[in-house]
């Protein structure tokens, strides 16, 4: 699953003659259509802060000149005049978005804190500009639009509903309030950000020889590396992020240190310290009540997913309960057979949090006799990039080819880059660059983004696209070997890029995406990682080169919903506290207690946490990306089981060409020039089911 997707759009042309004064803000020169100066960035950090206001001050002046035109507002002169505004501005946040999330030092989070309230002030003069409001209000509502293009009427809705609904219909006193509440609120974003990260550098568990047992070679090795490059040569560290901590719990005998670890990484942002994020949640909940009030709605829930498919809090809802139930049900029935286990072993303990995944993994070889370190053994992360390389060659048409090093800059040493093409005609598309290890600076999970988005407005430009893994990086020469729920994620970060690389349409806001689905592409190209072509290629042993054998594949395939209990009730525990504290009045709230008691509400196993506890939830409330919006992964799902089943209908199965070929067209090429739904109905020819979501969990069906 994805950790927090962003994109950066791309704009036209300059406002203002760009000089080598403000390195950060100039044309991105060299191959590719011009590549971002990534191997400057320590030189230009000491710009950021002039360079940033430079381009606001570019920005705005744009902006103004579109708002006091004499000319009628027409679709050209000021829906496409926005479009291509904030070129440089967009250049200078694509720096921003690596020190932000990739290689964040204690100068940028000093300049960030600074300059984040000017940057709130910043949006709120271009969305509070009544001049250039009643500009867009006028080609809305206007007659020119009705002899637009789908995909022109379409930009138009979003241009104009991206003022509405944020506050530009406001006046007076609570337009000013609204302006510094957003102000307040993207300081209380960059805090709970930042003391996230201090935690996962601060709560770095060393260990000796002695406290190893259990754990499998490849874990072993990726601990003393990481020791290693800590300045600990000798020790053994288990860094406090999931995919160091999840390994170290699945097959550590120490129990002990389990729960160490364990406590260690859900307790992030509620140590009770400096970097504790408690009060910042408080206060983040009361102004976005406060802020949607002034807008007329009742909660944030409501205010957020007006323009999602969702379309209301109780419609998310609804279908997160109807899986919650089933889920729970599920995690009752693992523990009883974990517990079992542990009994017959003699262990003496009741099964708690820190004892989940070790002893599941425990059930796993007994029921299945499918043990995962034996599974990593056929899981090089080399192997798995070239396994995506195939799946987006037979879908997609695209080709990857290495761009030699030095050629295209990049921020840090372990970032490679290729070049993605047409594999039938040649034609030039893009780069993707990945950055796949985890190290200090570096925020956990994954994602991906881009730095530059497809668009034809003013001559046809390529796609630079990202992913970003926090893999534990092993010995020098030695393969890096991930479990199979991490070659999930791999494809699902890649389903992102392939996204990007898709576009085909014409206007930079229609890279956008409408938030509850956009994670379903991503999600969607999971399944080609358990196809038979990917299987029988790309997943050979690390040692010898041996295809991973047929009766191990059969026991992958037979425990493919084995732990979906835990899975999805972890996931759907955060989802539902992030709809209910953003639908509930938050005044006086205790972030801890309102946690504990809402869990215990819906009858939350205490044998789990939460797969974010609310003070480390990033996603909804490091900004506001996926905040009342975390169901949005659930509602996505829909969608992927139900397009999965149609792939495992047709001849030509995952691979089938027609169906592939809709996919691409209908799904991923057209981003958000299509309303979701109308473009899913093109895919499938009706709308999803719920069913097939429940069958692919291995839950029961119910009308």
């Amino acid at each position: 699953m994805n950790d927090q997707t962003t994109e950066t759009a791309v704009a036209g042309p300059e406002a203002a003659a760009v000089t080598a004064e403000h390195p950060l803000l100039a044309e991105w020169t060299g191959p590719y259509q011009g590549v971002p100066a990534f191997d400057k960035m320590d030189e230009m950090l000491p710009h950021l802060k002039d360079d940033l206001r430079q381009g606001m001050a570019d920005n705005l002046a744009e902006i103004d000149a579109i708002a006091n035109s004499t000319e009628a507002p027409t679709f050209e002169n000021t829906i496409v005049a926005l479009e291509r505004t904030g070129k440089p501005l967009d250049r200078l946040f694509s720096y921003w978005g690596i020190w932000s999330s990739n290689m964040s030092s204690p100068e940028f989070r000093d300049i960030q804190k600074e300059m984040v309230p000017e940057l709130s002030d910043f949006q709120s003069k271009i969305r509070q500009n009544d001049k250039l409001f009643a500009r867009v209000r006028a080609v809305y509502e206007g007659e020119e639009v009705k002899g637009l293009r789908p995909d022109q009427k379409r930009l138009v809705k979003l241009v104009y509903d991206g003022f509405a609904h944020n506050g530009a219909t406001l006046e007076g006193e609570a337009k000013e309030r609204y302006a510094a509440i957003n102000k307040r609120l993207a300081e209380l974003y960059t805090s709970f950000s930042n003391h996230l990260l201090a935690d996962e550098e601060k709560y770095v568990t060393y260990l000796t020889k002695d406290q190893l047992s259990g754990l499998p070679e490849s874990v072993i090795d990726a601990a003393a590396a990481a020791a290693k490059a800590s300045g600990r040569d000798g020790d053994y560290a288990i860094l406090n992020t999931r995919s160091s901590m999840d390994p170290f719990l699945t097959f550590s005998d120490e129990r002990d240190l389990r729960e160490k670890i364990w406590r260690t990484y859900y307790n992030r942002g509620d140590n009770g310290d400096e970097n504790d994020n408690n009060a910042i949640i408080a206060e983040i909940l009361n102004l976005r009540d406060e802020r949607v009030g002034l807008l007329g709605y009742d909660n944030y829930a409501q205010w957020r997913l007006e323009d999602r498919m969702a379309k209301t809090p109780e419609r998310a809802m609804d279908l997160m309960m109807k899986v919650w139930p089933a889920a729970i049900a599920r995690v009752h029935e693992e523990v009883a057979d974990m517990q079992d286990v542990a009994d017959q072993e003699g262990a003496g303990i009741t099964i708690e949090p820190w004892d989940y995944r070790y002893y599941a993994e425990k059930v796993r070889k007994a029921k299945y006799d499918l043990d995962s370190d034996e599974v990593k053994q056929y899981l090089q992360l080399d192997k798995l990039r070239e396994a995506m390389f195939y799946v987006a060659g037979r879908l997609f048409k695209f080709k990857f080819t290495p761009v030699p090093a030095g050629s295209v800059p990049v921020f840090h040493p372990d970032v490679k880059v290729w070049e993605v093409s047409n594999l039938e005609t040649g034609k030039h598309i893009g780069l993707w660059y990945l950055d796949p290890f985890a190290r200090k600076g570096k925020r956990s999970g994954a994602w991906a983004t881009s730095y530059r988005s497809h668009s034809t407005i003013d001559g046809e430009t390529n796609v630079l696209g990202s992913n970003n893994s926090n893999f534990t990086k092993g010995a020098p020469g030695e393969p890096v070997l991930i479990s199979w729920d991490d070659a999930e994620t791999y494809f699902h970060e890649f389903g992102h890029a392939l996204h990007y690389l898709s576009s085909n349409v014409d206007y930079p806001t229609l890279n956008g995406g409408v938030r509850d689905y956009t994670e379903f592409q991503s999600q969607l190209l999971e399944n080609w990682l358990s196809t038979d072509e990917v299987i029988n290629h790309y997943l050979v042993h690390y040692e010898t080169g041996e295809p991973i054998p047929a009766d191990l594949i059969a026991k992958i395939k037979k425990a493919a919903t084995f732990n979906e209990g835990f899975k999805t009730t972890e996931y759907l525990a955060s989802a539902i506290i992030d709809m209910k504290l953003h639908t509930m009045d938050p005044t006086g709230i205790d972030i801890d207690k309102f946690e504990r008691e809402t869990l215990a509400a819906i009858h939350m196993p205490k044998e789990l946490p939460m797969r974010h506890r609310t003070p480390q939830f990033g996603h909804a409330f490091a900004g506001e990306g996926y905040s009342a919006g975390y169901y949005g992964y659930l509602w996505a799902e829909v969608l992927t089981a139900d397009a999965a089943e149609a792939f495992e209908q047709a001849p030509g199965g995952y691979y089938d060409e027609e169906l592939a070929a809709k996919l691409v067209k209908h799904l991923f090429a057209v981003r958000n020039a299509v309303d979701p739904e109308e473009a899913y109905r093109a895919f499938r020819g009706r709308d999803a089911e719920v069913a097939p979501l429940m069958r692919s969990r291995g839950f029961p069906v119910t009308e």
